[in-house]
């Protein structure tokens, strides 16, 4: 019997099986097999994805590379191409968007989809599951998990569970599907770590801990006044709902981004202020093109600066009119960069824009609130650059983000998103080695990666590090 056919809402999440590896081992079906890590090969570089093979040796993302090929010598080690995961997850969403058109992305490798419209003309929601998952493996060679609920929430936990799992024995295969009916929610959701719930961080896990708190079923138990006592009235009180299974947020089909930025970390610190504006030009330009894609301006420019102690400071300013063009973001962070004292050695710049709206809604005349001749820089760059901004949209939608770059971003275009990328190719013994001239990069002049973007709005905090490293660094 389908017990999935009485599901009201009917919520799928689908989660495909170690994505960026994933995608790797399709352009080099020779590595199939074999411990395979995606990220930045770097001294510095972050683990993006693994394949199961690397997870027997403890291998998982979010983690440092240099930790990761200490767990796993044996590990055949590939930059990460953000650019080419994008195009593999747009093919998956259109087979998505193909079902419902309820489709809430995930991160490039995970979305919700509510099928509760489309039981009539495809069947129930484990038959349309089934179809999805058959698709992605004809259609793309690539495998996905998938959990079938009522809720968001239960759906997230019931995918997980699908999932590879493994074993010191080698990698044993998951369900691949996991449904949980209406009745059985609570059964499947009390033995689970108060950590899978969403909003349960390292900080709020310790107080639950501390009151001995450790399962879901705690805090069902408990009741909503310990929790909020313990947490606050909000907090308290919504997961409280969730540890009873009561999840009524809904799948939002093209929920738009908060923000767009794109940050980088380099080989070594850099001191020179003038190489640190250089690399703001370049964040900028990305920042522009991803904000083009995505046909949205902002009004507020946020500057991220990490010394080489991991110190953290930020600067925003917010004007009067959005802004899309890059110049103009660059105006604006430069000016901000200006106003940082440069205690030490830069670790990391990040540039991102917020407060976004389309274009027209923002390109309305403002008042002359300022003092004459006390314009902001960054709407005067906007106001001269909007027409080439335009154009250079346009040639890069058609040509591609790197037909038209600045001149700081001339440098080959070999990842970055995870930490810098070392000269290497897949050696012999699968470590690194030095010495490939097509991935060589400089200190003097940073190879920057791909947009960190929030072109899919961030979604449930998906804490077990058991898949790709989204674009906040989540795990996925």
């Amino acid at each position: 019997m389908d017990r999935s056919v009485g599901l009201e809402p009917a919520i799928l999440h689908v989660d495909m099986d170690a994505f960026f590896a994933a995608v790797e081992l399709l352009d080099h079906p020779e590595l199939a097999g074999r411990p395979v890590i995606v990220g930045g090969t770097g001294r510095r570089g972050v683990v993006a994805s693994c394949t199961y093979e690397a997870r027997r040796f403890g291998v998982r993302s979010a983690m440092p590379m240099f930790t990761a090929l200490a767990c796993c010598p044996s590990a055949v080690v590939l930059p990460g191409r953000h650019d080419r995961y994008a195009a593999v997850s747009e093919q998956i969403h259109q087979i998505f968007r193909s079902v419902t058109p309820l489709v809430e992305p995930v991160g490039l490798d995970e979305a919700f989809l509510d099928v509760t419209g489309a039981r009539r003309l495809l069947g129930s929601p484990l038959a349309i599951a089934g179809q999805l998952k058959e698709r992605i493996a004809a259609e793309l060679s690539l495998s996905c998990s998938i959990g079938i609920g009522r809720s968001k929430l239960i759906a997230k936990l019931a995918s997980e569970q699908a999932k590879p799992t493994v074993r010191p024995s080698g990698v044993a295969p998951g369900a691949g599907i996991l449904l949980v009916a209406s009745d059985e929610e609570l059964a499947f959701l009390h033995p689970k770590a108060v950590e899978s719930v969403w909003g349960v961080g390292p900080v709020t896990a310790s107080r639950l801990h501390r009151l001995g708190l450790r399962t879901v079923g705690d805090l069902a138990r408990v009741g909503p006044e310990v929790l909020v006592r313990a947490l606050g009235q909000a907090h308290g009180t919504h997961l409280w709902s969730l540890a009873m299974g009561i999840d009524r947020s809904p799948v939002q089909a093209g929920r738009p981004s908060k923000s767009i930025g794109h940050e980088e970390t380099f080989p070594a610190d850099i001191v020179d202020l003038g190489e640190l504006r250089r690399i703001v030009v370049t964040l900028a330009d990305r920042v522009a093109g991803a904000l083009g894609r995505e046909q949205l301006c902002g009004r507020t420019v946020t500057l991220k600066v990490r010394f080489g102690d991991f110190t953290t400071v930020t600067r925003s300013h917010t004007l009067d009119q959005g802004i899309d063009a890059g110049p103009a973001i660059a105006s604006v962070a430069v000016a901000l960069l200006d106003g940082v004292e440069l205690v030490a050695g830069v670790r990391l710049l990040g540039v991102s824009v917020s407060g976004l709206s389309a274009p027209s809604a923002a390109r309305q005349l403002s008042l002359p609130l300022r003092q004459p001749g006390a314009s902001d820089p960054g709407a005067a760059a906007q106001d001269a650059w909007e027409p080439v901004a335009r154009a250079l949209a346009s040639i890069r939608a058609r040509f591609g983000g790197r037909a038209v770059v600045p001149g700081s971003r001339v440098a080959p275009d070999t990842g970055g998103r995870w930490g810098p990328t070392a000269p290497t190719d897949i050696g012999t013994a699968g470590r690194p080695r030095s010495g490939g001239p097509s991935s060589r990069r400089q200190v003097d002049r940073p190879d920057f990666g791909h947009d960190q973007t929030a072109a899919a709005p961030n979604g449930p905090d998906s804490r077990p590090a058991t898949g790709d490293a989204g674009s906040d660094g989540v795990a996925r």
